[in-house]
């Protein structure tokens, strides 16, 4: 991609005013030899001018060095080695016509020899080169005076972030990417310029760069396409990176890039602040959605996701990403979705036919989620308390439906940390007892109590006599001071292994 058009050999060949005359065939010349970027016109009769010269001139000569016997082939080498891009001869000056030896020498270094004629000074040939990087320069601050004004005629449309990207890939020709702090592309143009993999891979870097908090333009080559990325925001507070399909950048187009990572960052900031005020107003929602009448988050919101609904709470994500997550999904696929903060963590509501998107949300976070069962709003408090009730029961990251876990069993419900620290408390004397003498008098309760309190099958299990059983009974029901000839002394016992950690 080019975003500016320096003056070059091949330009001022065609000024018609100059009379300039390429001697060799261009299909003699290396590939691209006329095209390349011309920074000047110098003119010099020394035998080597190689000391005063920059690379990337041309050279006018009218040949006068040759008389004193300077080699022309190692001449044109210095030339060569120090990137002249053109060897222009005065003719009919001090000779007629152009030395052959000059022409077979530039011939065998690619460089392109042209013939200046009498008529034309070198000062008029410099000048129209002068003339030509002046004109480009103008019309590089034109371009970015212009694409700027676009550019913020584009920020004050309703979707001004995209608007703005779009106008910017536009002016530059490229595509161009806005990514969001999880490495999501909110922003882009042309859209299906891009695989999804090479979205993927650009978003993971967008990652590494925001989480190691660099803030200059990075370069990165993936296969045969080169980006440039740049980040928006500063310091601890970088909201994200623009990504472009290019190499490089001149000061013009720069600046054009400058002037949106200004006014991205603006746009991101207003649009947290938003996002902030919006979540204030979600979590007063809910507390009016615990209250079972959801009258007052439907005037507000103008809707909720249909009934019957499922309740799901998580503790492990923030609510940011997580909001950002659903709200491109409901652009997408335009699935309603009611998310709020709150003490408990972040609650999310959904119809329940759309269920299996917190399995994705749950691998895609690596967070812990606990899920009710379907119910309407009418019942929004149980299903929160469900929901949390499941989430209690998840251990690793993943997803614990109420119906899968405690829905069946008031047992496992009632394992609260209290019930537990309770139940732990109660077995103490038991469990000391067993460590210190070896016995295994908690084993043989849980046997016991699983046959229905009968002695013998439990102490055939147990690989024990049913007298050696019923000692172990008796010693138990003395450590813990309970009468286990009584069935709520039994209930309230198997309440208690059940509950405590093993």
């Amino acid at each position: 991609m080019t975003v500016t058009e320096h003056p070059t050999l091949r330009a001022l060949l065609h000024r018609r005013d100059l009379g300039l005359v390429l001697v060799p065939l261009e299909d003699d010349l290396p590939e691209g030899a006329l095209d390349r970027p011309l920074r000047w016109v110098h003119s010099s009769d020394l035998a080597d001018p190689t000391p005063f010269l920059s690379e990337d001139l041309a050279l006018l000569t009218t040949g006068t060095q040759f008389d004193d016997a300077v080699d022309i082939d190692t001449y044109v080498a210095r030339l060569a080695d120090r990137g002249i891009l053109g060897l222009g001869f005065g003719t009919e000056v001090h000779r007629s016509g152009i030395p052959e030896e000059l022409v077979v020498a530039c011939a065998e270094r690619g460089i392109p020899l042209f013939s200046v004629p009498y008529r034309t000074p070198f000062i008029a040939v410099a000048r129209a080169h002068a003339e030509a990087i002046a004109a480009q320069a103008y019309s590089r601050r034109s371009w970015a005076l212009d694409a700027q004004r676009a550019l913020a005629l584009a920020a004050l449309r309703p979707s001004g972030l995209e608007a703005t990207i779009a106008e910017l890939g536009r002016r530059l020709g490229v595509w161009a990417g806005m990514f969001d702090a999880a490495g999501a592309v909110i922003a882009s143009h042309p859209r299906d310029r891009l695989g999804a993999a090479m979205r993927d891979t650009l978003g993971e870097r967008v990652m590494d760069i925001l989480t190691r908090g660099l803030e200059a333009g990075q370069s990165l080559t993936l296969g045969e396409s080169t980006f440039m990325l740049f980040t928006v925001g500063r310091g601890g507070h970088l909201r994200g990176v623009i990504a472009l399909a290019v190499d490089a950048l001149d000061p013009e187009a720069r600046s054009v890039v400058t002037s949106v990572i200004a006014m991205a960052g603006l746009a991101m900031e207003q649009s947290e602040q938003l996002a902030r005020s919006r979540r204030r107003l979600h979590a007063q929602l809910l507390g009016s959605l615990l209250t079972d009448d959801p009258t007052l988050a439907r005037r507000v919101l103008g809707g909720l996701p249909p009934a019957p609904v499922v309740v799901a709470v998580t503790a492990d994500a923030p609510a940011g990403p997580l909001a950002d997550w659903w709200e491109r999904h409901r652009a997408e696929h335009g699935t309603p979705v009611f998310l709020a903060e709150s003490a408990d963590g972040v609650t999310m509501c959904i119809s329940a036919g759309e269920e299996a998107l917190l399995d994705e949300v749950a691998t895609r976070f690596g967070i812990r989620i606990g899920v009710s069962d379907p119910d309407t709003y009418d019942s929004f408090a149980r299903a929160h308390a469900q929901a949390l009730t499941a989430l209690r029961q998840q251990g690793t990251h993943g997803v614990a439906r109420y119906s899968e876990t405690v829905g069946s069993h008031i047992l496992t419900a009632l394992a609260t940390d209290e019930a537990r620290l309770v139940a732990e408390s109660r077995l103490a004397p038991l469990r000391e007892h067993d460590v210190r003498t070896g016995a295994e008098l908690e084993r043989s309760l849980r046997t016991w109590l699983e046959h229905d309190a009968r002695a013998e099958a439990a102490a055939a299990t147990l690989g024990v006599h049913r007298h050696t059983l019923r000692s172990r009974i008796t010693q138990a029901s003395g450590l813990l001071d309970i009468d286990l000839s009584t069935f709520p002394a039994r209930a309230e016992l198997w309440t208690l292994l059940q509950t405590a950690r093993d």
